[in-house]
Formats: C-alpha cells, sequence, structure tokens
C-alpha cells in the first residue's frame, strides 16, 4: 500500500511530506485510514533525534484513530468500518511471561514501537501516525467504544494510557490523595483520570499561575511547589506523586511529600535526572518508581473508563501542515492542552 505522511528527514530540519509504502496484509493484520493523530513530545524528541534511536526519513505519531479499511483472513475481532485505535505499540513477542499476563509494553523481547522500531519480520522500519493510513497487527489494534469523541481521543492512547497505568498499579481508589506535578499533555490527563477514580487529587507546580486550570480540571487544589511554608504543611500526605515533567530536575523536595510507604512515579523525563537525597525515601520507606505505557488489555480498559465517565482530554485542532509550528509551540508550553492532527487534511488516497 503506498501512502503519504509527514516525515523528518534529519533532526535539524522541519517535517517534510513522504511518500512510502506500507507492508502488505498478513493474515492477522487490520488496515485503517488515520482519521486523527495526537502530538506527543516523543514525537519532537524522535524528530531531533534527541534520544539517540531515531532513523530518517521517519514518520512520528503514536496516538492514532483511524477507521478499518481492510482486513487479513484471519482477522476475527474487527470488520470493515470499525472505529479503531492505535497507540506506542504495534506487536511484541507473545510468548513471554509478560505478554501472556498483557504487559506487552514490557515485552522481555522488546516490543515493536508504531515508529522507531523495526517490523519483528521484515526488520524493515515501522512509521507512525503523521500519515493516512496504517497497517497493524489486529491483537494491538483497540476498540473505539461508543459514545467516545474521536476528534478528542487520540492523545488518549499515550498521553492517556502513560497515566492510567500508574494510577491502576498503585491502586488509586476513592479516598487516595494523589499529587500530579506538572499540569501539561500528561499532566492534565493525570488530573482528570485520578478524578475519575474518585482520588483527592491535587496539583504541584512552581507558581499559582495555573490554578484556575487545576481546579476546573478537577483538582481539589494547587500546591505551590516555592511555597516553604506550603511545602511543609503538605509532609506525610500523598499515597502517590505521579512526575509527569518531561526535563531532567530534582525531586528531593517533593519526597517528603509522600505518606510512608508513598510512591514516586516517574512518567515524564525519559533520561538522566538529578541527584536526589535519599534520606526522606529511607525515613518513610517511600519509592522512587518508573512507568511507561500499559499493556493491551490495560488501554482498552482505560478507553472504556473514559468512554463511562466521558473523559477527554482538552485538544486543539490542527493541520497535517501546521505540525512544525505546533512543535515549536510545543517546546515553549504553549498548548492547552495536547495538539491533535486532523488526517482529512492530507487528503490522498491510498494505491496498491
Amino acid at each position: 500500500m503506498k501512502t503519504v505522511g509527514f516525515a523528518a528527514y534529519d533532526p535539524k530540519k522541519p517535517l517534510a511530506p513522504y511518500t512510502f509504502e506500507r507492508r502488505g496484509l498478513r493474515d492477522n493484520d487490520v488496515a485503517m485510514e488515520i482519521l486523527y493523530c495526537g502530538v506527543c513530545h516523543s514525537d519532537l524528541h524522535t524528530a531531533r533525534n534527541d534520544w539517540g534511536w531515531s532513523y530518517y526519513p521517519i514518520v512520528p505519531g503514536h496516538e492514532i484513530v483511524g477507521r478499518v479499511t481492510s482486513i487479513g483472513k484471519g482477522v476475527t475481532r474487527y470488520k470493515l468500518g470499525d472505529h479503531v485505535a492505535v497507540g506506542c505499540m504495534v506487536d511484541s513477542c507473545q510468548e513471554c511471561d509478560q505478554c501472556k499476563k498483557g504487559e506487552e509494553q514490557l515485552c522481555r523481547e522488546g516490543n515493536t514501537g508504531t515508529y522507531a522500531g523495526y517490523d519483528r519480520f521484515t526488520k524493515e522500519p515501522t512509521q507512525g501516525g503523521y500519515s493516512k493510513h496504517l497497517v497493524v497487527r489486529e491483537e494491538f489494534c483497540l476498540r473505539m467504544p461508543e459514545g467516545l469523541d474521536l476528534a478528542k481521543a487520540a492523545p488518549l492512547l499515550c498521553a492517556g494510557i502513560t497515566t492510567w497505568s500508574p494510577l491502576k498499579t498503585w491502586n488509586v481508589k476513592p479516598g487516595s490523595r494523589v499529587g500530579v506535578i506538572g499540569l501539561g499533555g500528561l499532566g492534565h490527563m493525570a488530573v482528570k483520570l485520578a478524578v475519575g477514580l474518585g482520588a483527592d487529587v491535587t496539583v504541584v507546580s512552581r507558581s499559582n499561575a495555573k490554578e484556575a486550570d487545576a481546579l476546573e480540571l478537577g483538582a481539589g487544589r494547587l500546591l505551590v511547589s516555592a511555597d516553604s511554608d506550603a511545602m511543609a504543611q503538605a509532609h506525610d500526605h500523598f499515597d502517590l506523586i505521579i512526575d509527569t515533567v518531561p526535563v531532567r530536575h530534582d525531586i528531593t523536595p517533593y519526597l517528603p511529600l509522600l505518606d510512608v510507604d508513598g510512591t514516586l512515579v516517574l512518567v515524564g523525563q525519559v533520561g538522566p535526572m538529578e541527584e536526589f537525597n535519599t534520606v526522606p525515601l529511607l525515613l518513610g520507606r517511600r519509592r522512587v518508581a518508573g512507568s511507561p505505557i500499559g499493556g493491551i488489555r490495560e488501554t482498552q480498559e482505560m478507553l472504556d473508563f473514559c468512554a463511562e465517565k466521558n473523559i477527554l482530554p482538552d485538544c486543539e485542532m490542527i493541520r497535517m501542515d501546521e505540525i512544525n509550528e505546533a512543535f515549536e509551540r510545543m517546546e515553549k508550553a504553549d498548548v492547552r492542552y495536547r495538539f491533535v492532527i486532523d488526517m482529512a487534511s492530507l487528503a490522498a488516497p491510498a494505491t496498491v
């Protein structure tokens, strides 16, 4: 299948149109027309090779909502016209202990990324959702629930599941005390989902500039991390803190906010962190953990929960040809809170 998209050709150049081929359908594959694709910080990092594993040309995009256009002869879960979704991975070994318990994101052989990965059979590089069409293994195709706004749902496939997974892993329930550090694309989803689960939620931010936004999203309060008195009063307050800050930073000031056996989970920064003081960990039996996305079963659970509770990201719709401006704005945190590309703006039929 020949299709079109926008690709990074070089870490220092803007994304530009790209024509390429998707693989032919295997028996267990689903082909879809992409309707909407969210814009993630990971897309920007990959385009610029910030993590050192990019290849070029590379088509980013792993928050994908589409419509089924063709299926392999062995596909049983989907039919033509179904609305479906794809997140950050498109394959895994399906045989290891992690895959068998629904934790494909932790596959012992490594999952296959929607982009910046390599097909398990052909070894060709995978290309993401900044394109008109996608072919994906049936097991990694998600069902879009009835009633979920397709135009706003795409960021759930990364920002949503990235914050949902730690909420479920650490058993957040009604009455749980949850702190969310940072109120961007990840942070605003962490707030919405934690509130949806019945938690008492506090946004932790460097200033009170986002207090109105935090309250509007459902948080009970905003804690200013630069206010030493307020931080002292919040000592031992949280059962769980989700740290969504996407850059290197010091977590030491946040550790005393955890109650005994509390956990701070890093979901934003990928890479080096500042040294931190272990005293609050030792004295409170507190923990620092990391969490990636969730597995396919957990992602479907999250989508169904969002449909039931009418939880959706706050989005700004853009055209495909506005992606470079969107990247620039995202670096300045000039988005509230997630860009979504309307892929109808990339009008081109597939040819075989």
